[in-house]
């Protein structure tokens, strides 16, 4: 026995020097730096130490100014540890950690520095108490090694092996399932009993006593036991697990061991490609780790969930929509008080900005029932998180306001509440006084705004004091609080007010309501004077049903009124906008024909390219797709309600225009393939009279790659009904993208035009009517709607991302949805933009209530009623005037038309205020009636002037 004591000590001493060995290291490490560092750095060190202490001063004073700057925390903690000002130093950890969890680097240097202290002050509980806090941060396999590792150096202590293997087994619990790490906590446990082990073996050639024997066999059990447990596991390189249980094993592995190795090593084969993906992708690996989350969801394991969801956040700590998946999933599943409240104190901690995390962190501590106090205290906590909204405020207060509201028992009446219920109703009334406080002071002055529009928390309150304390008298005063802040010209507000005193009220002030909402109303107002007129029909006397015909007859005259002078003003702009499209085309023509004109008299001029918009050869207009026009595209502006509405021409929002003049190309002309200009000709004038626009459709904004058009197109449309021809308009390069194609009968065409925005490549195609545009020069197609449209709601700011369904997820509460429209642009690709239309307008009404200032995926939405703003006249030329006088001079174009640049190369000396100067073209002008000397010589010539003859003008004085 004497002998077996000796050994255990010794070994146990192995132990502990071995623990200490890292610390010793550095102590060494440290001291010969000290030996270095010697007299000849003497005065550059103190200087270094004047700056430090500056700048530990500077980020002292800007914590004591905000304390939520997480950098100058660790900026702070860095320069204290090389200062070696351990108090000062203990002191900036402890407010860290007080405010956010740690990472594993921060923790590991504390938790060394820290145990280099009790080593001196004998006192390691200490230590033990920053290992606790240290482990319940984040899952960090490295953070329980270290205090494994220290647990072992106070074996000696009492309980100290107790301590250890209990340290272990947490250890295990917390990280044994981490697939990449997971073996290595297991080995040093396994590596710690093995140490045991051989503490109670025997002296060789000693005869064991039976407690000695049993002491041997009870230590191999426990190592049987962990090659057992860990061996069920999948874990990585688990084969060499196998491999050392069966060299270690005298007995052998058992079939039960080995059909569970055979399991878990199928579960690990499976879990591979996931890890493997994880070791190859750059952090954050969000992705990544989301994809491999949603597999361990369908496999169904919770611990095997529980782990990835706490790698991914050891790694994304900072993504909320990461930490709330997490509570979700531990709130609805697991269901442990521990785990699931300690895992919403970490969500907090890591991302405080974000209230639906405090929200659902009350709402757990409200579950699991936390005492009273604690939840007012984490409420008082998210007051003071700082969120980024004014909304937020608002939610986080509903939150505890429902709390408060449930902790009062009202099946009795407020008559008959008990001493306790009664002072928790009289709470409830005073946190509805102060959030309405909070709304107008603390929120409005931060944001300039109350976050609280429609008085929701008014509301509810009012409904509480007519429902559950039948005080409709104080509901009334709320109630005239809440018209008075800007609701009353909304008829949803008066409803609500309506259906409260018809629900707790009497008919007296249902009616003095109906009154004040047909008075007020702006929105709706017959909808309002109808609800008056059934009241009356129901509750009304005569004199009451004549009161309320004659008040509504008054107020709707005077809707009806105000709304045909609107009408009058609308028409009125749109007769100057089509005088204005009248004269902007009469002016484009006779553009046209003075520039054909001035071409015909300079027969040495070089032919234009042959995709300008001037004859060619054949004395033929030359096709071109569609072109936008000045004052035509993609526009945005803001509507008065501060939301996003888009036009669009040719990306299918606003209109497209008509197809252009069309001149057939030849059948099987393929793209880069030159095109003969007599068969040009010739398949221009063989069958004029087969094409038959009304049995044809325009297609534009295909793919100039596209393979072979006209058999595409083809099989494309024969759905729609028998094609008879299919004409792709190329040009030099190849195929231009758009064509026509001609049916044998009229009916196919309207089937065709539903075909209009089907993706074909990657591309939105267009289809539009087959109109002559030399015939119809104004003719465009508007696909959608141009005015307001009171049952439809315009999204802006949606994510990229976003599909249909999400966005009929997010609207479907709001009402019945008919359509929704993602717009996108020529390619396909979304411009973050949509129309959702309900089934009325009231339902669209109550979803800009609801959803404007929502986020979708870390995205704020705009959402208003759809209103498309007119195009606006001040934009566009005034054709009323000549095109020259439009212009600057620097813009008057010479005969090669519009500079790509836009600028003037005419020298400033050479510009003259002369009624000529806008007829004048490279040098030449009119004859001058009169004389002219001077600087009007340029002016006055007759004949271009030469090279020789410029340069002498120019150099003139």
């Amino acid at each position: 026995m004497a002998a077996t004591g000796n050994a255990e000590e010794t070994q146990l001493q192995e132990m502990e020097e071995e623990a200490g060995m890292e610390r010793e290291m550095d102590s060494d490490e440290e001291e010969g730096m000290g030996i270095e560092n010697s007299d000849d750095e003497e005065d550059d060190s103190s200087e270094d130490d004047k700056e430090n202490e500056a700048e530990i001063q500077r980020l002292e004073e800007q914590l004591s100014i905000n304390a939520f700057d997480y950098n100058c925390h660790v900026d702070l903690i860095k320069l204290l540890r090389q200062e070696g000002e351990l108090p000062p130093l203990r002191k900036a950890r402890q407010k860290m950690s007080e405010l956010f969890p740690l990472t594993e680097e921060i923790w590991l240097d504390w938790l060394k520095d820290e145990i280099r202290l009790t080593e001196e002050e004998l006192n390691r509980e200490k230590v033990y108490e920053l290992f606790e806090m240290a482990v319940k941060d984040y899952i960090c396999p490295e953070i329980w090694l270290e205090y494994a590792q220290y647990s072992i150096g106070g074996m000696g202590l009492p309980g100290g092996m107790e301590k250890v293997r209990s340290i272990f087994e947490r250890a295990l619990t917390a990280v044994g399932l981490h697939m990449t790490k997971g073996a290595t906590v297991w080995e040093a446990y396994r590596e710690f009993e093995n140490v045991i082990l051989a503490t109670v073996q025997p002296p060789p050639g000693s005869v064991p006593t039976c407690e000695q024997q049993e002491l041997l066999n009870a230590q191999l059990e426990r190592i049987h036991t962990l090659f057992r447990r860990q061996l069920a596991i999948p874990l990585m390189d688990m084969e060499g697990t196998y491999a050392e249980y069966e060299e270690w094993s005298d007995q052998g592995v058992s079939d039960t061991v080995s059909q569970k190795y055979k399991r878990a090593l199928q579960q690990m084969e499976k879990s591979k490609p996931y890890e493997e993906t994880l070791m190859a992708a750059e952090p954050p690996k969000l992705a990544e780790y989301q994809t491999y989350i949603d597999y361990e969801q369908m496999e169904g394991d919770p611990a095997r969930i529980q782990i990835i969801f706490e790698r991914a956040l050891a790694e994304n700590c900072l993504v909320p929509d990461m930490w709330a998946k997490y509570t979700k999933y531990l709130d609805r599943q697991l269901k442990i008080k521990d785990l699931v409240l300690s895992s919403h104190d970490r969500a907090v901690r890591n991302c405080p900005w974000t209230m639906g995390l405090w929200k659902n962190y009350l709402l757990a501590l409200e579950r699991h029932g936390a005492d009273h106090q604690t939840i007012s205290d984490i409420f008082e906590k998210a007051l003071n998180a700082g969120f980024i909204q004014a909304t937020d405020y608002v939610n986080i207060w509903e939150a505890y306001l429902d709390y408060l509201r449930r902790r009062v028992d009202f099946s009795k009446g407020e008559s008959t509440l008990t001493l306790e219920s009664s002072r928790e109703l009289e709470e409830l009334r005073a946190a509805f006084t102060r959030s309405l406080d909070y709304m107008k002071q603390d929120v409005e002055e931060r944001f300039s705004e109350s976050g609280d529009p429609s008085c929701t928390i008014m509301q509810v309150w009012a409904k509480i004091e007519a429902l559950h304390c039948k005080n409709i008298q104080k509901a009334r005063e709320l109630w005239d609080s809440i018209m008075t802040k800007g609701n009353a010209k909304f008829a949803n507000m008066w409803l609500e007010y309506y259906n409260l005193e018809r629900s707790y009220g009497d008919a007296l002030h249902c009616r003095k309501a109906l009154h004040r909402a047909v008075q007020c109303t702006a929105d709706y107002p017959e909808h309002v004077c109808e609800v008056l007129l059934t009241f009356e029909r129901v509750e009304g006397s005569l004199e009451d049903w004549d009161a309320a015909v004659q008040k509504t007859e008054i107020r709707l005259n005077r809707v009806n009124e105000q709304r045909a002078k609107v009408a009058e003003k609308e028409a009125h702009l749109v007769r100057q906008e089509e005088e204005k499209t009248e004269q902007r085309r009469r002016a484009k023509a006779d553009k046209k024909n003075q520039k054909k004109g001035q071409k015909g008299s300079r027969p040495g001029e070089k032919r234009k390219a042959e995709d300008e918009d001037n004859e060619d050869e054949w004395g033929e207009e030359s096709e071109q797709p569609p072109k936008r026009h000045r004052g035509e595209g993609n526009h945005g502006s803001f509507r008065g309600g501060g939301a996003e509405e888009f036009m669009e021409t040719e990306s299918g929002l606003f209109g497209r225009r008509a197809p252009p003049c069309r001149r057939q190309e030849p059948p099987g002309a393929k793209r880069g393939q030159q095109i003969a200009p007599d068969t040009v000709r010739k398949t221009q004038e063989d069958n004029p009279e087969q094409r038959k626009d009304d049995c044809s459709v325009f297609i534009s904004n295909l793919a100039f790659s596209m393979e072979d058009p006209e058999k595409r197109l083809k099989e494309l449309f024969e759905s729609c009904g028998p094609v008879q021809s299919v004409r792709p308009v190329y040009a030099a390069k190849g195929f231009r993208g758009y064509c026509y194609v001609q049916f044998e009968g009229k009916t196919s065409v309207p089937e065709a035009l539903k075909m209009d925005r089907r993706e074909v490549d990657g591309r939105p195609m267009f289809v539009s009517p087959c109109v002559d545009k030399n015939k119809n020069p104004d003719f465009k197609v508007f696909k959608y709607n141009t005015n307001l449209e009171k049952h439809k709601i315009f999204i802006s700011g949606l994510p990229f991302s976003c599909t249909k369904e999400q966005l009929e997820e997010l609207c479907k509460d709001q009402g019945t949805i008919k359509d929704i429209r993602l717009v996108t642009n020529r390619s396909g690709k979304p411009k973050g933009l949509a129309y959702v239309e309900f089934e009325d307008e009231a339902q669209a009404s109550q979803a800009v209530l609801k959803l404007d200032g929502t986020v979708l995926q870390e995205h704020t939405l705009s959402v208003a009623i759809s209103n498309p703003p007119r195009r606006n006249a001040a934009d566009k030329p005034d054709f009323s005037r000549p095109m020259g006088a439009m212009m600057p001079r620097a813009m008057v174009y010479g005969s090669r038309g519009k500079g790509r640049t836009q600028l003037s190369l005419i020298p400033r000396s050479l510009h003259r205020q002369t009624g000529a100067e806008s007829k004048a073209e490279n040098g030449t002008a009119p004859k001058p009636t009169g004389g002219a000397s001077g600087d009007a010589g340029f002016e006055a010539q007759a004949k271009p002037m030469s090279n020789s003859d410029f340069a002498k003008f120019l150099l003139r004085k």
